[in-house]
C-alpha cells in the first residue's frame, strides 16, 4: 500500500485552497477535482467507490495532505513568498521548531513587562496604597488569567493559523465581530506603540539627559511647565516614531533578532529591583528627602537640607534659605510657611524591616496642584494663606482616584496574546500556547503582586507618590531601590520601552494586513498590499499616522486608558467566544486544553466589561461606538463569509427556543399580524409571472413577520431539480429587488394542484407558520385552455378555508402600484359586508404604514338591510373604530329590497348554459378557437342590448385588453362555446337538421329552445320586436337554479352600489364569498365574483381565517 501514498496535491492546504475563500488561509480540505486522482483507483480494490472518486479521495491521499499541511507564521518572508511566488509554493517548507520557552513564555514576558512597571508602578502603590494597589493588580491579573484560559481552549481547538486573537475571534464569532474586534485590537496595539515611545522619551528627558529638552523647564511653574514638558514629548516622540518606522520598514528581521536583547534588559532590571529589596533589609541605600514642615521639597537647587549651617564658628544661611527668603542674611524677609516650620530630613528608602508598610497600607488620593505632604509630621500653616513658591515643592500633576489608577495600570498586564500570535512558529502550538501563556501570566502576576507589597514595605510614602523622583535628586523612584545602581533600571527600562515600541510597530501593521486580506472591510483592502516580500508598507504608514495621534496627546497617563479600552474589548470577546462555543456544544468544539469552563469565561467577560467602565466610562462608550459602527458597516457592506462561527450557533439555538415557545399556543389577538404565504407561478424559463405580488407583499409587511414565497413545478424531483434551483434563484432575486424579507420555497410534484397543496400544508416550521395566503386572481379563467388554473384556484380557496387560513386575492394585480410609486391622495375603501375577524379593518391600517399608501384616506362602507337602523349602525361603527384607534370615514349604504330583474335571470341563464356546454365539449383546442368568435356574437349582442352601459363598462375595464388573439378577447366573447357534435341532452335538445344552421343560430337555439322549443321565436328574441316575449318566458326562468339567481342578484346589486361609491378609489377591499360545497358550480362561483368586482380597477378580495385579528383592548 505504500504506492498509494501520494504527495499533497497542489491546492490541498495551499494558500489558494477553497474553504472560506480567504487566500492567506491554508486549510486541508477533502474535495479535489484533480484529474490525476483517477489513477489511484485503477488496478486496486476500490472499484466499488470509483463512481465517487471525484468527491471522495482515498484515505491515503487525505492523510498525506494532512501530514504535509504547513501553517507558516503570518508576515514572515517564507509565508509571503508562498503566496506571491509560484515557485516558492512548490519548495518544501522547513518545519517550525520553536518550543514553549522560546516561542511562548519569553515573548509573553517581554510583552507583559513594560513601561508601566518601571515608570508608574511605584506611583500607583503610593497613591492607591498597598491594599488598593493589590486589589487593582489582582483584578487585572485575574482578568488576563481567565482570558488566557479561554484563549487556550480556542487555540487548541484545531490548527490556529498565525493571526492571534483576530483569527480566533473572527472564526469563533463571525466576520462582523471579528472585524470590529480585530480593528479595536489593532488600534490598541498601535496606541501601545505610542505609549512605549512616550515612556522612552520620558526616561530620556527626565532621567538620562534632561538638558536635551528643547523647551526648557527652568523658571517655569504650573501650566507653563506642564505645557513645555508635553511639547518636548511631542517633538522627540515624533522623531523617535519616524526613526522606528524607518527601521521596521527597512529591516524587520533586525527587530526580531534584538528582541532577546530587549528581554534581557527587562529581566536584569527586575532582578536588580529584587536584589535591592534584599539589600535594604540589612543595608538601606542613602536617599534622604528634605521636608519643610510636612511638605516635600524639590531637591534641585540646594545641596544641604537645612535653613542655616554652622561654619567657622558662625551661622551661615544655605541655598534653601535663599530659595524662600529675599536675601542671604538672617534678618531677611522669608516666606511665612518657611519661617514657621522646621526643615527635616527623612530617609527615602527606610528598608523592608522598617515597618513603613503600615503607613503605606491605605490610599492617599490628591487633587491636581496639591503639595505632597508626609503623614504624621506637624506643620504650622494658615489655611487661608495662599501657597507661595509652589515650584519649590513636589506637586501632584493630576487629580487621582481609584478608577484612574486602574486605567493607567491595566496596560502593564496586556501582551498575553504574544504566544498565540506566533502560533505559526511553534513546533506544537496546541501544547505550547496554554502552558507558555499561563506560565507567563503566573510569573508576571507574582512579580506584580510582590512588587506592590515590597514597594510599600521599602519606600517612604512621599517618595512613592513622587511620580518623577523630584524629591530624590531626580532619580527614577524604582531605580533608587535597585542594586547595584539606579542606572541599571534607567538603562534597562529605556531599552525595554524602545524594544516594545518596535514590536508594536512590527505587529500592528501585520494585524491590519490580515484584516485587509480577509476582505471583510472593503475600504481597508488597500492596506493588504506591501513590498515584494510581503512587508505591509501601506499598513505600516497607517499605523505610524495613528501612532502619531497618541504621540500628540503626549501624556503617558492619558494614552494608557485608551489602549486599555481596546485591549479589554478584545479580551472580552475572546471570553465570549469560548463561553458560547462551550454552551452551544458545537460538534467541532473539541479543544485539547481541558481546564476551562463556560462560567470562567463569563466571569472573565464580566471583569473585562467592568474594567472598561471602571477605567473610563466615556472611553468605554467611544470604544463600543467604534466597534458597533465597524460591525454594522461589515454587516451591510462587507464581504459575505461563512466561517462556521458561534453567532450562527446562537441564531440556531435562539430560533429553536423561539419556535418551541411559539408551539405553546396561537398568538394573542394583539400580536396577530399576517404571516404570508405568497403563491406565485413561474413560466417555462422559471421567471415570475406576477412580480407585482412581491410589491404588494412588501407594502403589507414592511419587513415585519414571516413571509414565505412559494411556487410549484410539475414533474419529478430527480428530473426537475435544476429547474427548481433556477426558480429559487429567480424568487430570491425578485425578493431582493422588491425588498421582501422572507424565505422562498419551490415544490415539485406530479401536478401543480398537489404541489400547491403541499406548500399550503407544509410551509413554515412549528409555530412559525403562515396564517394568510396571498394568491393572484386567475386572469384567463374563462378560456378553456386555462380551465385547470380555474380549478386550482378554487381548490386553494377551499384548502385555506379548511385550514382556517386567511386568504387575500388581489384582482388585476398588474394595476397595483410598485414600491417606487406614491399616491398623493385618494381613498382605500373597505366594504364590510360580513364580519370575518376584522381582517378588513387591519389590512388598510397595515398598508397605510407603507409610503406608497401613506397619504390615502380610509373609508369603511357597510350595508344595511330594510329592517336595520342605518343611523344607529353608523354611530356604533364610528364608536367601534374609535376604540380600535383607526381613523376612517364611515358610511352605511342602504340596499332596498327589489325584485329580481330580467337582466339577472338572463345573466344566470347564460352562466348556467355556458357551464353546461363546457362540460359537454369534446372539441380540440384548435376547433374551439375557430368557432369562438361566431359562437358568442349572439349572446354578447343580446346582453349588450339588455344592459348596454354595464357591458360597456365591463369591456372597457376588463383585465385583458381586446385584441386579435384568443387570450386577449373580452370576457363575453369567451362565454359560449358550442360543440356541433355534442350529444343531445334533455336540457339542450338537438336534431339532425341543425347541421345546416349557422353557429350563431345554434347557440341561440341552445339556450332559448328550453323556453318554448321554437327556433323562430328564439331568433326573434334577439330583435326589439321579440323582447317583450322574451321577458314573458317565466316558466323557463323558474326552472333555473334559484340559488344561483339569488346569488347573481346579490352580486349585481352589490356591484352597483360599490361602483357608485368606490369607482374612483385607489383600492377596494371586499369580503370574498366562500366557494360552493359541491364541485358542480365552480364556474358559477367564479362568475359571481367576476360580476361582483366588475368595473373596479384594483380589488383585494379578503377571506378571514376564522379568528379575531383585531381588538379594542390594549
Amino acid at each position: 500500500m505504500l504506492n498509494n501514498l501520494t504527495d499533497c496535491e497542489e491546492g490541498d492546504g495551499g494558500p489558494n485552497s477553497q474553504g472560506d475563500g480567504v487566500p492567506k488561509e491554508s486549510s486541508p480540505f477533502i474535495n479535489s477535482s484533480d484529474a490525476e486522482k483517477s489513477q489511484q483507483y485503477e488496478g486496486k480494490n476500490m472499484a466499488l467507490f470509483e463512481e465517487e472518486m471525484d468527491t471522495s479521495p482515498m484515505v491515503s491521499s487525505l492523510l498525506s495532505s494532512l501530514a504535509n499541511y504547513s501553517n507558516l507564521p503570518q508576515g514572515s518572508k517564507e509565508h509571503e513568498e508562498a503566496e506571491n511566488n509560484e515557485e516558492a509554493r512548490k519548495k518544501p517548507v522547513e518545519a517550525p521548531q520553536m518550543g514553549t520557552l522560546m516561542g511562548v513564555y519569553l515573548p509573553c514576558l517581554q510583552n507583559i513587562f513594560g513601561v508601566i512597571l518601571f515608570l508608574r508602578m511605584t506611583w500607583v502603590v503610593g497613591v492607591g496604597g498597598v491594599m488598593g494597589s493589590f486589589i487593582i493588580v489582582f483584578m487585572c491579573c485575574s482578568t488576563t488569567m481567565l482570558t488566557a484560559i479561554s484563549m487556550s481552549a480556542i487555540a487548541t481547538n484545531g490548527v490556529v493559523p498565525a493571526g492571534g486573537s483576530y483569527y480566533m475571534i473572527s472564526r469563533s464569532l463571525g466576520p462582523e465581530f471579528g472585524g470590529a474586534v480585530g480593528i479595536c485590537f489593532y488600534l490598541g496595539t498601535t496606541f501601545a506603540g505610542a505609549m512605549y515611545i512616550l515612556g522612552c522619551i520620558e526616561i530620556l528627558l527626565i532621567y538620562i539627559v534632561p538638558q536635551a529638552a528643547i523647551f526648557k523647564l527652568e523658571g517655569l511653574e504650573g501650566p507653563d511647565a506642564e505645557a513645555a514638558l508635553l511639547n518636548n514629548m511631542r517633538v522627540y516622540g515624533t522623531c523617535v516614531l519616524t526613526f522606528m518606522a524607518v527601521v521596521v520598514f527597512v529591516g524587520v528581521k533586525y527587530v526580531n533578532k534584538l528582541a532577546l536583547v530587549f528581554l534581557a534588559c527587562v529581566i536584569c532590571s527586575i532582578l536588580a529591583v529584587y536584589a535591592g529589596v534584599i539589600k535594604t533589609a540589612f543595608d538601606p541605600p542613602d536617599f534622604p528627602i528634605c521636608i519643610l514642615g510636612n511638605r516635600t521639597l524639590v531637591t534641585k537647587g540646594f545641596d544641604v537640607c537645612a535653613k542655616v549651617i554652622e561654619r567657622d564658628n558662625g551661622t551661615v544661611t544655605t541655598k534653601l534659605w535663599r530659595m524662600f527668603c529675599d536675601s542671604e542674611f538672617l534678618n531677611a524677609t522669608c516666606d511665612d510657611y518657611f519661617a514657621n516650620n522646621n526643615v527635616s530630613q527623612v530617609q527615602g528608602i527606610p528598608g523592608v524591616t522598617s515597618g513603613i508598610l503600615a503607613e503605606n497600607l491605605f490610599g492617599y488620593y490628591m487633587e491636581k496642584g496639591v503639595i505632597l505632604e508626609k503623614r504624621g509630621l506637624p506643620a504650622v500653616q494658615d489655611p487661608d494663606e495662599p501657597i507661595t513658591n509652589s515650584n519649590r515643592y513636589v506637586i501632584s500633576d493630576m487629580t487621582t482616584f481609584f478608577t484612574l489608577l486602574v486605567g493607567i495600570y491595566f496596560p502593564s498586564v496586556t501582551g498575553i496574546m504574544a504566544g498565540s500570535n506566533r502560533s505559526g512558529d511553534l513546533k506544537d502550538a496546541q501544547k505550547s500556547i496554554p502552558i507558555g501563556t499561563i506560565m507567563a501570566i503566573t510569573t508576571t502576576s507574582l512579580v506584580y503582586m510582590s512588587s506592590v507589597i515590597l514597594f510599600g514595605a521599602c519606600i517612604e510614602g512621599v517618595v512613592l507618590r513622587d511620580k518623577f523622583g523630584e524629591g530624590v535628586n531626580g532619580n527614577l523612584v524604582i531605580g533608587t531601590l535597585a542594586w547595584p545602581s539606579p542606572w541599571v533600571i534607567v538603562i534597562g527600562s529605556f531599552f525595554s520601552t524602545c524594544g516594545a515600541g518596535l514590536q508594536s510597530l512590527t505587529g500592528a501593521p501585520r494585524l491590519m494586513q490580515a484584516i485587509s486580506r480577509d476582505g471583510i472591510v472593503p475600504f481597508l483592502r488597500v492596506f493588504g498590499h506591501g513590498k515584494a516580500n510581503g512587508e505591509p508598507t501601506w499598513a505600516l504608514l497607517l499605523t505610524a499616522c495613528i501612532c502619531e495621534i497618541g504621540i500628540l496627546i503626549a501624556s503617558l497617563d492619558a494614552v494608557a486608558p485608551i489602549l486599555s479600552m481596546f485591549f479589554l474589548m478584545c479580551y472580552m470577546f475572546v471570553n465570549l467566544a469560548c463561553a458560547l462555543q462551550t454552551l452551544l456544544r458545537t460538534p467541532n468544539w473539541r479543544p485539547r486544553f481541558k481546564f476551562y469552563h463556560w462560567a470562567l469565561s463569563f466571569l472573565g467577560m464580566s471583569l473585562c466589561l467592568s474594567l472598561m467602565f471602571i477605567c473610563s466610562w466615556y472611553y468605554a462608550i467611544v470604544a463600543m461606538v467604534i466597534a458597533s459602527c465597524i460591525y454594522k458597516y461589515i454587516e451591510f457592506r462587507g464581504a459575505e463569509k461563512e466561517w462556521g462561527d458561534g453567532i450562527r450557533g446562537i441564531s440556531l439555538s435562539a430560533a429553536r427556543f423561539a419556535l418551541m415557545r411559539l408551539e405553546e399556543g396561537p398568538p394573542h389577538t394583539k400580536n396577530w399580524r399576517p404571516q404570508l404565504l405568497v403563491l406565485v407561478s413561474v413560466d417555462r424559463e422559471q421567471n415570475v409571472e406576477q412580480p407585482r405580488l412581491f410589491s404588494l407583499t412588501n407594502q403589507l409587511k414592511a419587513g415585519k413577520g414571516l413571509t414565505i414565497v412559494g411556487t410549484s413545478l410539475e414533474g419529478t424531483f430527480l428530473n426537475n431539480h435544476p429547474q427548481a434551483q433556477r426558480a429559487e434563484q429567480s424568487l430570491k432575486k425578485l425578493m431582493e429587488t422588491e425588498k421582501v424579507k422572507g424565505f422562498c420555497q419551490v415544490v415539485i410534484s406530479s401536478n401543480i394542484r398537489d404541489a400547491t397543496s403541499h406548500l399550503i400544508q407544509t410551509g413554515g416550521l412549528g409555530g412559525l407558520r403562515h396564517n394568510t395566503v396571498l394568491v393572484s386572481w386567475p386572469r384567463n379563467w374563462k378560456q378553456a385552455k386555462d380551465h385547470q388554473a380555474l380549478r386550482n384556484f378554487i381548490e386553494v380557496v377551499r384548502e385555506t378555508t379548511a385550514a382556517h387560513l386567511a386568504l387575500l386575492v388581489p384582482k388585476n394585480i398588474s394595476a397595483y402600484p410598485s414600491n417606487g410609486e406614491r399616491f398623493t391622495e385618494g381613498h382605500i375603501d373597505v366594504w364590510w359586508i360580513v364580519h370575518d375577524g376584522g381582517m378588513l379593518m387591519l389590512l388598510p391600517f397595515l398598508l397605510r404604514q407603507h409610503k406608497v399608501w401613506r397619504k390615502c384616506k380610509m373609508r369603511i362602507f357597510t350595508v344595511a338591510q330594510m329592517d336595520d337602523n342605518s343611523i344607529q349602525m353608523k354611530k356604533d361603527l364610528t364608536t367601534f373604530l374609535y376604540h380600535l384607534r383607526i381613523d376612517a370615514q364611515v358610511e352605511v349604504v342602504e340596499m332596498q329590497d327589489s325584485d329580481i330583474s330580467a337582466y339577472t335571470y338572463e345573466k344566470t341563464l347564460v352562466m348556467e348554459q355556458r357551464s353546461q356546454i363546457l362540460k359537454e365539449m369534446h372539441l380540440t383546442k384548435n376547433e374551439r378557437e375557430r368557432e369562438i368568435q361566431s359562437i358568442t356574437d349572439s349572446s354578447r349582442g343580446s346582453i349588450r342590448r339588455k344592459n348596454p352601459s354595464s357591458v360597456g363598462k365591463q369591456l372597457s375595464l376588463s383585465e385583458e385588453p381586446a385584441g386579435g388573439s384568443v387570450e386577449e378577447k373580452p370576457e363575453e366573447e369567451m362565454q359560449l362555446i358550442h360543440n356541433k357534435n355534442a350529444t343531445p341532452t334533455p336540457t339542450s335538445p338537438a336534431s339532425p337538421s341543425e347541421g345546416a344552421v349557422t353557429p350563431g343560430e345554434k347557440v341561440q337555439m341552445t339556450w332559448t329552445e328550453k323556453c318554448d322549443g321554437d327556433k323562430g321565436n328564439a331568433i326573434g328574441a334577439t330583435s326589439p320586436e321579440g323582447l317583450k316575449d322574451f321577458f314573458n318566458m317565466k316558466p323557463e326562468w323558474e326552472n333555473l337554479n334559484q340559488s344561483n339567481v339569488r346569488r347573481m342578484h346579490t352580486a349585481l346589486r352589490l356591484n352597483e352600489v360599490i361602483m357608485k361609491k368606490s369607482q374612483e378609489a385607489k383600492l377596494v377591499l371586499l369580503n370574498m364569498p366562500g366557494p360552493p360545497k359541491n364541485r358542480t358550480g365552480e364556474e358559477n362561483y367564479m362568475e359571481f365574483l367576476e360580476v361582483l368586482t366588475e368595473g373596479l380597477n384594483r380589488v383585494l378580495l379578503v377571506r378571514g381565517g376564522g379568528r379575531e385579528v383585531i381588538t379594542i383592548y390594549s
